[in-house]
């Protein structure tokens, strides 16, 4: 080879190092097809500018720093929901799955290279602090977040408990972005709340999909059912500003509800990415009524939940169109100690509807305004909303039509008025909804 010294040794490390990372995975083996001329000649090119930064850089860099870069840079490349983790990260996204971490309490996104919250999660300092759905994050601790990517971001938010960061906030009506400073704390996320509304309805509300929530809901529901005089005739299954979580636990809440047929399936390139999950019968039938509360914070998880029970004709949605997070992202564990979290497929509701993108569309759409408001509250501009095909079509770079540039006009209902049937609009109307079910269907018994 001409040109670049030692680029043939170079090339065989960055080739031999990629293998591993793709092949080998906590103890399984990932199979990989043979690597064609044309991605052959692209490593060489790869192999060319470590070379040189390695030669000629003005400081002397690490080879896993360059290497790690690469990796990031490629799987960043792909769609926002793909990273790369390196080992410290990796551990604290297991941990997180639990519903127990440190932090601040927001799901976050990118959009046009600036975090995004998609929702804060309640009974966090995030939530208490005033965060909303939609506000972008410009800067931690006073540097930019322009360009930083999930796992970096996530990273310089968390930290030990009880010490401070402060996030740069910026929303429609600021004039400019706003400090606030977060007490960080142990995150621990109770999934499940319950509460009775009027005798005979109940209130379940999901905040989050973990390896808990579908337990917990089993044993909330079997409280509201034996504390209804005459059983429980309907119910309400608040999912908004549900941000999602664990498959097995969206199929297992679903199934509650089901007595059969499919609850959602996934396709993908590879064989076992594609995968139909079924509603099986239950020993105690849940035989009420159900409304299901949606909006544009709820996303994966919470979507394949309504998608089902809305595609059976088992619950009304009612609320605003969700986030539209139907891709599937695996967790690929490395040999040392890293991970991947790699999209491998879509997600599709019982009908054949692609969530990616798309959302569910409610039955009834119910914008949520928030009664007894001031005037100039009433009026005070609300952070833009985004969803998935925002995100989506800025990876594609094609341009989003100016009339889907529009925020939601209506507020949403405020974080701390969910689950207050006086200050909750959706959920007076979904209260509604089941006691005109039940007086119909008295009615039709009379006749």
């Amino acid at each position: 080879m001409t040109g670049i010294p030692g680029r043939k040794k170079v090339l065989l490390v960055v080739l031999g190092l990629l293998l591993v990372a793709f092949v080998v995975g906590g103890g399984e083996v990932h199979r990989v097809a043979a690597i064609s001329g044309k991605t052959y000649e692209n490593l060489k090119v790869m192999a060319d500018v470590l070379a040189i930064v390695q030669r000629s850089y003005v400081e002397d860099v690490e080879p896993r720093k360059l290497i790690y870069g690469a990796i990031k840079g490629m799987l960043e490349g792909l769609d926002p929901h793909s990273a790369f983790m390196p080992p410290d990260v990796y551990q604290e996204m297991q941990v997180e799955t639990k519903g127990e971490f440190g932090g601040l309490g927001i799901e976050i996104t990118v959009r046009d290279g600036v975090l995004t919250v998609v929702s804060p999660i309640e009974d966090t300092p995030a939530f208490r602090a005033g965060i909303q759905s939609g506000d972008q994050i410009v800067r931690i601790e006073g540097v930019s977040t322009k360009g930083l990517s999930l796992v970096d971001a996530v990273k310089r938010m968390r930290g030990p408990r009880g010490t401070k960061v402060t996030i740069s906030i910026m929303r429609p009506g600021f004039a400019e972005p706003r400090d606030f400073t977060l007490t960080r704390a142990v995150i621990e996320v109770k999934s499940v709340k319950v509460k009775p509304l009027e005798d005979g309805y109940g209130y379940l509300r999901l905040t989050q999909f973990q390896e808990r929530t579908a337990a917990d809901m089993g044993r909330a529901l079997r409280e509201l059912q034996n504390g209804a005089k005459g059983g429980l005739k309907g119910l309400v299954l608040d999912l908004r500003n549900n941000p999602g979580g664990l498959l097995d636990q969206a199929v297992k809440v679903a199934d509650e509800f089901l007595d059969s047929g499919l609850i959602v399936y996934t396709e993908g390139r590879l064989e076992n990415q594609k995968q139909k999950f079924w509603a099986h019968p239950s020993d105690t039938p849940r035989r009420f009524q159900m409304v299901v509360l949606v909006n544009a914070g709820s996303a994966s998880a919470s979507e394949i939940v309504a998608g089902a029970l809305q595609d059976h004709g088992r619950a009304v949605v009612l609320g605003t169109q969700t986030f539209g997070k139907g891709s599937v992202q695996t967790i690929i564990p490395l040999s040392d100690g890293s991970g991947l979290r790699l999209t491998t497929a879509k997600y599709f509701t019982p009908k054949g509807r692609s969530i990616q993108a798309e959302g569910i569309v409610p039955d009834i759409v119910v914008e949520g305004a928030a009664p007894g408001d001031e005037e100039g509250e009433a009026q005070r501009p609300q952070a833009r909303i985004i969803r998935e095909r925002d995100l989506e079509r800025q990876r594609r770079g094609e341009p989003v039509r100016p009339e889907e540039r529009q925020p939601e006009e209506a507020r949403q209902v405020r974080l701390q008025h969910l689950g207050d049937p006086k200050a909750d609009v959706q959920l007076q109307r979904a209260l509604d909804l089941l006691k005109s079910w039940d007086i119909f269907q008295r009615g039709k018994k009379a006749s």
